[in-house]
């Protein structure tokens, strides 16, 4: 294709990512996010394995570790605050889950979005309505600005992309972990620690994270019943959220009514139901879904991040190495979802089983997690966690025209 055009949807990690390789490819590439300006808030994202080695080939690891959250591991807390078990950073165990490079979300996107502001174009408050395939090309409708046809369109705006939905229907599944989760950011406390300390209380738990900007970062997840789910498409307003948390953790112990009581003065409230997406297929004539579009593991396995910029290379490197584009879109979804499906294979039982809502279970969950931090204890985690699908290595493919200078 000679001077081939592509507009990716979503301009948060996926979408620049892939906008920074197929720039230097020398597309003419647009990112159109809905959202009035850049979205800089969120909370932690991990990068692991073949995700460094991708942020490596872009010469940007130097930079991400200049702004890396600095923690150090994980401890589980009682409801006084005592220490259940400690995973420090290095842990082989399993639930060592502090990764080798862990930064904020909108650190990384502020970061790809600089390193692609020669190469891409981007649009803010715009979205996608329409698209119609024409030959080669897709016909895209927008909401602000007049219909133009592209190469590509690339949908790479979340789990619940609408772009996807708008393509493919309800034909990719996104199946509920049962388990939604909330994010926040609060004031530090002098007491706060340089750990990542989580607590579980009967119907989910609350964990603090020390953050680059002398804040707190807060993540509370909560058993989801029957009829507890908002409609679909639909989010609770941010008092409506905060009523459900506090009926839920109110009085549980530790510091839980200190988070609760900060949320009321919180407006960048981020609630969802946690789930994975399945795709029979992965791409529709000219059109493809990218990271949590196409196949969001969870933020439970804390692989998401990882997933997104390794497909956004391969994606790249797969349909600007081939002459016909097809080919190209086949090859990625080759490489990558054997891969993925690995990686979405979660333990039996879980999250469910780290969000009891009894307190017998709640009690069985921290007898278990203590015996997981003695010695044998982590010898025999060590051993899980090398057996696990997740953490098998994925041999990032070399693309002459993306990996040259």
């Amino acid at each position: 294709m000679s001077d081939p055009s592509v507009l990716i949807a979503g301009a948060s990690i996926a979408g620049p990512a892939l906008a920074y390789w197929l720039g230097r490819s020398g597309w003419r590439t647009t990112v159109l996010e809905r959202a009035p300006a850049l979205r800089r808030g969120g909370q932690n994202v991990d990068l692991r394995g073949a995700g460094l080695q991708v942020v490596r080939r872009m010469g940007l690891e130097e930079r991400l570790r200049a702004v890396r959250r600095a923690e150090f591991g994980l401890e589980f807390v009682g409801p006084a605050g005592q220490v259940i078990a400690r995973f420090p950073v290095g842990d082989s165990s399993a639930l060592s889950l502090t990764a080798e490079l862990e930064v904020m979300r909108g650190d990384l996107t502020e970061l790809l979005v600089e390193a692609t502001a020669a190469t891409a174009e981007y649009r803010f408050g715009d979205r996608i309505t329409a698209v119609r395939q024409e030959d080669d090309a897709a016909l895209v409708s927008f909401a602000q600005a007049p219909p133009e046809r592209f190469d590509l369109v690339v949908a790479a705006d979340g789990i619940g992309s609408t772009t996807r939905r708008l393509v493919c229907g309800d034909r990719p599944v996104v199946r509920s972990l049962g388990v939604e989760a909330t994010w926040a950011t609060i004031p530090r406390a002098d007491g706060d620690s340089d750990w990542w300390q989580l607590f579980h209380a009967p119907g989910g738990s609350i964990s603090l994270r020390p953050d680059p900007y002398g804040t707190t970062s807060v993540v509370i997840t909560r058993t989801l019943a029957r009829g507890d789910r908002p409609e679909a498409g639909e989010r609770r307003a941010p008092a409506q959220q905060r009523a459900v948390l506090r009926r839920t953790f109110s009085g549980a112990g530790w510091q839980t009514d200190r988070v609760l009581d900060a949320l009321q003065d919180v407006e960048e409230l981020y609630a969802v139901e946690v789930g994975q997406v399945s795709a029979p297929r992965w791409s529709r004539g000219s059109v493809v879904p990218l990271g949590d579009a196409a196949c969001c593991p969870s933020p439970i396995t804390g692989m998401g991040t990882t997933l997104a910029v390794v497909g956004a290379y391969v994606l790249a490197g797969e349909i600007t190495s081939r002459t016909a584009l097809p080919d190209g879109l086949a090859g990625y979804e080759r490489i990558m979802r054997p891969w993925v499906e690995r990686v979405q294979k979660l333990p039996p039982g879980v999250p469910r089983i780290a969000n009891s809502t009894s307190r017998a279970g709640v009690a069985l969950l921290r007898s278990v997690v203590r015996a997981a931090g003695t010695p044998s204890g982590r010898w025999v985690s060590d051993r899980l966690r090398r057996s696990s699908p997740a953490d098998e290595p994925f041999e990032l493919p070399r693309y002459a025209g993306l990996d040259s200078p």
